[in-house]
């Protein structure tokens, strides 16, 4: 019987972390909020996090399923992250769980939602998606739904021309934000 040293992270949990952190510190980039108006509040920060995470998932999906250990290992992360995040503002021990639950299911909706836009034969559909969660709690301008939805399609491009090799070790290449 082999024993697993449980202070050493597995592969994936890095590469995961890599994906991850990439991530958020493209979603933290001001252009989003400055020239994008996307809300710099604590939802607007999450569903930022979640577009950017939504298309490291959507470009392994197309390796499913060599690549599912993997999105599992950057969802894990982000939950982990969420947990953490939600202590440091002051979240108790009880509400944490609760709190990150509603949290999964959300990012789950919104999955289901930006995948059906991404695929749409239009980009109303993304549009309207990214407008109801990214948005939902202003009332955009236009050209910034436009300007992200084109850019959401364009990532998603762009991650597809990244090969899982790359994925694997946690590197991934965003572009720049629109600049509607």
């Amino acid at each position: 019987m082999i024993l697993r040293n449980p202070f050493r992270r597995d592969s994936s949990a890095t590469a995961a972390a890599g994906l991850y952190e990439a991530a958020v510190a493209q979603a933290r980039r001001p252009e989003f909020y400055i020239k994008c108006g996307v809300p710099d509040t604590v939802d607007g920060r999450f569903d930022l996090i979640a577009v950017h995470v939504f298309l490291v998932l959507h470009r392994l999906k197309r390796d499913h399923p060599a690549s599912a250990g993997l999105a599992q290992a950057v969802l894990d992360a982000m939950f982990s992250d969420m947990d953490r995040s939600l202590r440091e503002m002051g979240a108790g021990d009880l509400g944490v769980g609760r709190r990150v639950k509603r949290m999964a299911e959300g990012l789950n909706g919104r999955i289901a939602a930006y995948e059906a836009g991404l695929t749409a034969p239009e980009r109303t559909d993304l549009g309207a998606a990214l407008r109801r969660n990214l948005y939902g709690t202003v009332t955009p301008e236009s050209a910034c739904v436009a300007a992200l939805a084109a850019y959401v399609q364009a990532q998603a491009g762009q991650l597809a021309a990244q090969g899982l090799d790359a994925l694997a070790t946690g590197t991934v290449a965003f572009g720049d934000p629109p600049t509607a």
